[in-house]
């Protein structure tokens, strides 16, 4: 079996490595080059294709279509997304002799699109997991081909999250690769109305709402946690990263809960909410490092 592999993150890795470890010739890997603008705290697909001698390529979106002729005569068996930042064109798609597969950063058809796991927390889920779906054009629609489920605890970040999920990625992999081989595609339908579809997140969207409640507000911290770009808000004409919050209490009985917003007792920092209710802000820090003294 041979294949081309769209691939980038943490997951593009550790798929990768599944897929040489089950023998798949990988002729072509497509990844892309580190945003020098973006905290890159995760694993590199160029390197391993440079460790294991994998032709690789980092086109930008616009020059994908361009690579049509090249994969028509690799005439892969199969192409492989995992975590490609890019919409793959279908004419890219349709060069796969067997299917085009995605691997997918929840359980569809619940989080299609964007920053999946980051919204599962922001939603306050308490599940969520990894799916291998065939690609159409349409995101995250085609039939699903293998789940894994992991769960999320109540104080657990996006980075928390990400490292099961990349784990149940490799874990699907391992579950379909053996029918893959010979050329068996299990499938079952991804229902769509049953689900949901979010975009992207920027930085700017970190910000605390003290109106909102103690839960969501956790959430949010957790949702977009360091190496994140971190939930913000202002204090003292700073603004403030806040890095970890709690929900545990005991909280001290000076908190004035009718009051929004950051309050100081006892050198504690908390954050009093919409709710009447109060986090604990376990670590924070000045967005602007030159002000951290």
């Amino acid at each position: 079996m041979r294949a081309v592999v769209f691939a980038y993150h943490d997951v593009g890795v550790n798929c990768l490595k599944e897929l040489l470890k089950a023998g798949i010739e990988v002729d072509l890997v497509v990844t892309h080059q580190d945003d020098p603008n973006e905290n890159v705290w995760f694993g590199s697909v160029a390197k391993l294709c440079k460790e294991n001698s994998i032709p690789f390529i980092t086109p930008s979106a616009n020059e994908l279509i361009g690579l049509v002729p090249q994969l028509q005569a690799l005439a892969p068996d199969y192409i492989f997304s995992f975590y490609y930042r890019y919409m793959i064109p279908a004419q890219i798609l349709a060069c796969a002799k067997i299917a085009a597969l995605n691997m997918h950063g929840s359980l569809l058809p619940k989080y299609r699109g964007r920053a999946p796991v980051n919204w599962a927390i922001l939603h306050g889920e308490t599940e969520t997991g990894a799916t291998l779906h065939i690609m159409e054009e349409k995101p995250d629609a085609g039939d699903i081909v293998g789940q894994s489920a992991v769960i999320i605890e109540s104080d657990e970040t996006a980075t928390d999250v990400f490292e099961k999920v990349t784990q149940a990625a490799v874990e699907v992999m391992e579950q379909a690769l053996p029918s893959l081989i010979q050329g068996k595609i299990p499938r079952k339908a991804n229902e769509l109305e049953k689900g949901s579809y979010f975009g992207g997140r920027k930085p700017a969207d970190g910000q605390i709402h003290w109106k909102q409640t103690a839960q969501q507000v956790h959430n949010l911290v957790r949702a977009v946690a360091p190496p994140y770009p971190g939930a913000f808000t202002n204090h003292q004409g700073k603004t403030m990263i806040v890095a970890k919050t709690s929900l545990k209490g005991p909280f001290p009985s000076q908190l004035d809960l009718g009051v929004l917003g950051i309050q100081v007792v006892d050198n504690r920092v908390f954050g009093i909410c919409g709710d009447r209710q109060a986090v604990e802000v376990l670590e924070w820090f000045p967005a602007n490092k030159s002000e951290a003294n």
